[in-house]
């Protein structure tokens, strides 16, 4: 965890391993869609009349910017002081809103009617936005308030999942310094997914609305307070969160330590552990998963299937003053995007039969097995819970 802190704190401002450096991006950026602090964002008409600049109070002030929006595909600039998601966001909500209200018979009239509105074609945003965009427009309250999780409940019927799933994690590209052996890793969920963005609380947001004040692009290097800024970093890490920036966009991210269900794989200090290990890395590492989740284990880890596509995502590396190229890796396989066979079939993890009994794992370990793959090689390798056993023995705690 140290690694990862100061991987985002930024104390090393020269490694390779800054792939989790916070930076400016759009999505929580207080002047999103400027370049580098020079010139007006793309967003934001310099010469706008004063319908789009003058203080947004009521009904009829949503109605026209809708109609300013419509004829220019600007949103009101004030509207940054209320909410915590990018420009570019906004144009988003906007379009939303206004495709909302063309089809809405009748046109809404009264504060309520408005704020059902907004909530209606805003339903998966995240909570603090929308109750940020209602006080916008000094709009009350619906109750009972529209949640994300509620709204995005068809994107994974209970019909469609196996047995025993409680919920799925769509992840953002796991980072290789994220990986701690061969079957457990530590992923990071955008907030902006419908069942995260309800569960954010307030001080959150506010937390990442601090840093950017103290930490923003557009400030001069010499009045950026770094002390602080690292502050409210280690702050929204014990909360659980990360700023993480992908493809020069910064994402606030829910962080979830996952355990792979019906694996065991050596550990770093046994034989064969870096190697399996090593094995995780090839497999996830820089890439988005899908985890079936079933569970939580003694140690508050989510205990899961993972799903892997094989495909590299772009990744912008950045340094608080200086950017490195843009790479991005794809390939193709023909092999399962299910990481537990994948590690069970090269050898590199045994099959879990205390916690696991799908038949389809003791095939998969024999196979391995047979061809003498991975740790199998050996002819007698040690089992990972025997040494844990025996560690614990000693009074070393383990994993």
């Amino acid at each position: 965890m140290g690694n990862i802190l100061k991987c985002f704190t930024g104390e090393d401002d020269h490694g390779d391993d800054d792939y989790y450096r916070p930076s400016s991006g759009a999505r929580y950026g207080l002047q999103a869609g400027s370049d580098h602090g020079h010139g007006p964002s793309p967003y934001v008409d310099v010469d706008q009349p004063a319908a789009a600049s003058r203080p947004h109070h009521d009904v009829v002030s949503l109605l026209q910017d809708l109609l300013y929006f419509e004829s220019t595909s600007m949103v009101p600039e004030a509207l940054r002081q209320h909410v915590t998601s990018s420009k570019k966001a906004q144009v988003k909500w906007y379009r939303n809103i206004l495709e909302a209200y063309k089809n809405m018979r009748p046109q809404p009239k009264t504060p309520e009617e408005a704020a059902q509105l907004i909530t209606t074609a805003l339903s998966r945003i995240q909570r603090a936005d929308l109750l940020g965009i209602l006080s916008f427009y000094n709009l009350p309250i619906p109750f009972p308030l529209p949640t994300a999780a509620s709204s995005a409940s068809s994107d994974h019927p209970p019909s469609s999942l196996p047995e025993g799933v409680q919920f799925v994690l769509n992840t953002l590209p796991v980072h290789h310094r994220c990986i701690g052996d061969g079957d457990g890793f530590s992923a990071y969920v955008d907030t902006a997914d419908p069942r995260e963005s309800a569960n954010v609380a307030l001080e959150v947001h506010e937390m990442v609305i601090d840093y950017q004040k103290v930490h923003h692009r557009t400030q001069a290097r010499t009045h950026r307070d770094y002390q602080k800024a690292r502050a409210l970093l280690r702050s929204l890490d014990e909360a659980g969160y990360k700023i993480i920036n992908i493809s020069g966009e910064d994402i606030l991210a829910k962080k979830y330590r996952i355990r792979m269900r019906g694996i065991d794989a050596p550990e770093l200090e046994m034989t064969y552990g870096k190697e399996s290990k090593d094995a995780l890395v090839k497999l996830i590492g820089g890439k988005r998963v899908t985890i079936h989740v079933y569970g939580l284990d003694q140690f508050g880890r989510y205990v899961g299937d993972i799903y892997c596509d094989n495909v590299f995502v772009q990744v912008k590396r950045k340094l608080f003053s200086s950017s490195h190229n843009l790479r991005s890796y794809c390939f193709k396989s023909d092999q399962s995007n299910f990481v537990q066979e994948r590690m069970l079939k090269s050898g590199h993890a045994w099959h879990f039969k205390t916690y696991d009994k799908r038949p389809e794992f003791a095939q998969w370990e024999r196979e391995a097995r047979a061809a003498h793959r991975g740790l199998w090689a050996s002819d007698n390798p040690e089992k990972p819970w025997d040494w844990r056993r025996e560690q614990r023995s000693s009074n070393i705690q383990v994993y």
